[in-house]
């Protein structure tokens, strides 16, 4: 089984997607809880949640051997960011793919999917 992370992209300023009113804040919710139970109830959520605004980024750069500095706002500056993701497991692109076009029907933003590389703990097995 395969990990993929499917980035929720939101632009900056932009409102596709957002609800205005209470009603449509519900049904959104109710969208992305029936999502998610059946991303439960199939295997494939590991995990999923909303992120803050780019403004409430942190970022720390260095690295071995050079002082760290750390500094407010995003990492890099633009227009789109990610506004949450989700990570599922799927057997195969073909099935991330269609777990990120339900998430876009549920949300109405844009999907990016990119499949996790092997590092040391989902080489052993782990999730």
């Amino acid at each position: 089984m395969n990990q993929y992370l499917l980035s929720v992209y939101e632009v900056e300023g932009q409102v596709d997607g957002a609800p205005a009113t209470a009603e449509e804040m519900q049904a959104f919710m109710g969208r992305v809880i029936a999502l998610e139970e059946e991303m439960d109830r199939s295997g494939a959520f590991a995990f999923g949640g909303a992120l803050h605004g780019p403004d409430a980024a942190t970022v720390v750069r260095g690295g071995t051997g050079r002082d760290k500095v750390t500094t407010d706002g995003p990492f890099v500056e633009a227009k789109e960011h990610i506004g949450g993701f989700y990570i599922v497991n799927a057997e195969d692109l073909d099935e991330a793919l269609s777990w990120a076009e339900k998430v876009v029907e549920a949300i109405g933003h844009d999907i990016e999917v990119r499949p996790f590389r092997a590092t040391g703990r989902l080489q052993a097995g782990g999730h």
